[in-house]
């Protein structure tokens, strides 16, 4: 499937052989257990460790993530059930990570469980690839790039070439991007992640995360800390997700094709300050994202002028839904300082566009701006 286009390859993802009158994806195997004499050599013997449609999904995103690959996926009940089970499959007592100071929300969290279990966090901004500076006897390298929610963009061939001399595993937060938009197993990364929640299944239906990995030692581990902590999805889940799949390369498409465009209304607007989306040519972090990203992703990011002027703008919406989450097929924005622990200002609006027609969406974005300044 190498050489297919990402729409066909999304289609057709994952997808077992034909059989006659069975249908093209089967429907999700809900069994805690399964018939199993002698000895527990087969590939489904118990609930929390296999399943077939974990099997179907696994296979899918692993050729999207590395299409024409060796790779190996590991679903998950979430994207935070995804994150951990990199960082505490790996880290132990003394051992250091690297980790972004303006990555996603719940990424202090994890800091504070890791210091607890006696390991070293350090940080640094995902721009400028500050995060050089602190690979030095480090054994994991997280990257988030685009950011969330400032959408800053690291250069992870550069990061991964000198955290690997430094015998450094690097691991991917790819949520934003999605493996249509980046594909961090390629750049040179040890472990791709994404929350599935957001782009990936994009109907905002489920909760669900995944880690791919060449190395199967890695992917080892990581079902290892799927079983120890039963971090696992539910069958239906798992199947909803792969059935989102087979429309992602359309959603993707349309929802980066509004969000330049919305991000050039915004840029003509005086009352709109500190504009961020990687695929605006004037973005600072353009130049690295073009050469790394193909597409650029689905969320703008932006400052008014106060908690006010941002609530009036959001109250004045009509087509978009004031909620958490990004990478639905419906716009959503939210004042995102209103959750506390990211260092955005009052006024900062992070702003999801979903896949309503842009003319709608982008008129609405300007009636609300009238709305807000008024």
């Amino acid at each position: 499937m190498s050489t297919m286009g990402d729409g066909t390859r999304a289609v057709r993802a994952g997808l077992p052989v034909p059989e006659q009158f069975e249908p093209p994806l089967p429907g999700p195997v809900f069994a805690a257990h399964f018939h199993l004499s002698g000895d527990p050599t087969g590939p489904y013997t118990y609930g929390r460790d296999t399943n077939p449609t974990w099997t179907h999904l696994e296979r899918a995103i692993g050729e999207l993530e590395a299409p024409g690959e060796e790779v190996e996926t590991t679903v998950f009940a979430s994207g935070m059930a995804a994150i951990t089970s990199v960082l505490l499959s790996q880290v132990r007592s003394g051992d250091a990570v690297v980790l972004p100071d303006d990555g996603y929300q719940a990424l202090p969290l994890v800091r504070e469980q890791l210091e607890a279990y006696g390991g070293e966090v350090r940080t640094a901004p995902t721009g400028g690839d500050a995060q050089l500076a602190l690979l030095e006897g480090a054994k994991v390298l997280w990257i988030e790039s685009p950011s969330n929610p400032g959408l800053d963009v690291c250069d992870i061939r550069r990061l991964v070439e000198a955290a690997h001399a430094a015998g450094v595993l690097v691991a991917v937060d790819n949520t934003l991007a999605t493996p249509i938009g980046q594909r961090p197993l390629e750049l040179g990364a040890d472990f791709s992640v994404a929350s599935d929640t957001k782009g990936m299944t994009g109907h905002g239906d489920i909760l669900f995360g995944h880690v791919t990995c060449r190395d199967p030692r890695l992917t080892a581990d990581v079902r290892r800390w799927r079983k120890i902590a039963g971090a696992i999805p539910g069958p239906m889940e798992a199947w909803l997700a792969h059935r989102s799949l087979a429309t992602l390369h359309l959603r993707i498409d349309r929802q980066c094709t509004t969000a330049l465009a919305l991000a050039e209304v915004l840029a003509k607007r005086a009352e709109v300050t500190g504009l961020r989306y990687p695929g605006l040519p004037g973005d600072p972090s353009h130049p690295v994202a073009a050469r790394q990203m193909r597409r650029f992703g689905s969320v703008v990011s932006f400052e008014l002028a106060d908690r006010e002027a941002a609530e009036r703008f959001l109250s004045a919406l009509r087509l978009v839904d004031d909620a958490t989450s990004f990478g639905g097929v419906r716009s959503t924005a939210e004042r995102r300082g209103r959750w506390g622990g990211d260092a955005v200002a009052e006024g900062f609006i992070r702003f999801s566009v979903g896949v309503e027609d842009p003319e709608d969406l982008l008129a609405d974005v300007e009636q609300a701006l009238n709305a807000a300044a008024r």
